[in-house]
């Protein structure tokens, strides 16, 4: 099998980080399975070589790092990133990372954007679409997105569940309804507030091809508030086309023939979910997508390494 596939939504899971969740009950309700228990590199790499994967960029996943303490939240993001740095250092270009950040503290998110990118060598930062009942685009983010956009960072968006959506509708899991529901709810936010048109040096990745996004543009323009022109000038379209999309979860052709109705293959990436979902899963979907060959390869591979040039020689 030919080692070429980039992924771009690959989990880890130190040590560490699944004790001391355990340990505050951080995984209550979220249905991680057994899989995210046993994750360990060595485990990653045999499912990435079992699956034609060259190189994962890692990210932590829900719960991620905040639960209240500013302090804990900012050591646990320095805890993981240096872990994920380590992994990737032992891996020569197997493994890349996107760099937790301790929001929604903004002072303490600065600080480890320049440590993560600047000391550690993170490949972009990863985000999850809400804190504190506060989605991406508040204004209490834009500092941090100021600072992401003078470094013209790559920024993965991952969905979370905010507490008041966790018991919404008992007998179904939350990642069916609510994960792509939190992405969803975030991009309208960073529209409608005008983050995302005033912070386009941001390269957005979203998870699982936006969530609902794609279906509902109609709505958008139904529902926007009057002003909207002033904060989105060159209309939603103009702003969905040029963020990035990974297929996690979404290598289905309704998913996909939604997705590329308003976006093109160039700003689609390969992302597995892996191990929450597992990765198999989404390499075996792409094959059965209807794209060309030229297709498949760049949104297997070539796509990212437009993100991540420093992969190209490895």
């Amino acid at each position: 099998m030919t080692h070429n596939l980039i992924d771009v939504h690959h989990h880890l899971v130190p040590p560490f980080y699944l004790e001391e969740n355990r340990r505050i009950g951080g995984f209550r309700s979220l249905q991680t399975g057994p899989a995210w228990a046993q994750w360990t590199p060595q485990r990653a790499l045999d499912v990435m070589d079992a699956n034609g994967v060259a190189t994962s960029i890692l990210s932590i996943s829900m719960p991620g790092i905040w639960f209240g303490d500013v302090e804990a939240s900012r050591i646990t993001a320095r805890r993981c990133n240096e872990y994920a740095a380590k992994v990737a250092g032992e891996h020569p270009g197997r493994f890349g990372f996107f760099a937790a950040i301790p929001l929604p503290h903004p002072q303490s998110a600065l600080e480890e954007i320049a440590y993560a990118l600047d000391v550690l060598g993170a490949d972009g930062v990863s985000l999850f679409t809400s804190y504190d009942g506060k989605w991406l685009g508040h204004s209490d983010h834009w500092t941090v997105f100021e600072e992401l956009n003078r470094r013209q960072a790559v920024v993965h968006v991952h969905p979370t569940i905010p507490e008041p959506c966790r018991a919404l509708l008992p007998d179904v899991r939350l990642a069916l309804v609510e994960a792509p529901q939190d992405t969803t709810r975030a991009v309208i936010n960073m529209l409608f507030t005008g983050a995302l048109s005033r912070f386009r040096g941001v390269r957005f990745i979203l998870s699982h091809a936006g969530g609902f996004v794609p279906v509902i543009i109609g709505r958008l323009k139904q529902y926007a508030p009057p002003d909207i022109a002033a904060r989105v000038p060159d209309g939603f379209e103009f702003e969905l086309r040029r963020l990035y999309y990974d297929i996690a979860g979404s290598a289905y052709l309704p998913a996909i023939r939604a997705l590329t109705s308003i976006v093109p293959t160039s700003q689609i990436l390969f992302g597995s979910d892996e191990p929450p979902v597992a990765l198999d899963d989404t390499a075996r979907g792409l094959s059965k997508l209807g794209f060309t060959e030229r297709e498949v390869s760049a949104i297997g591979r070539d796509n990212a390494l437009q993100l991540f040039p420093r992969l190209a020689a490895q």
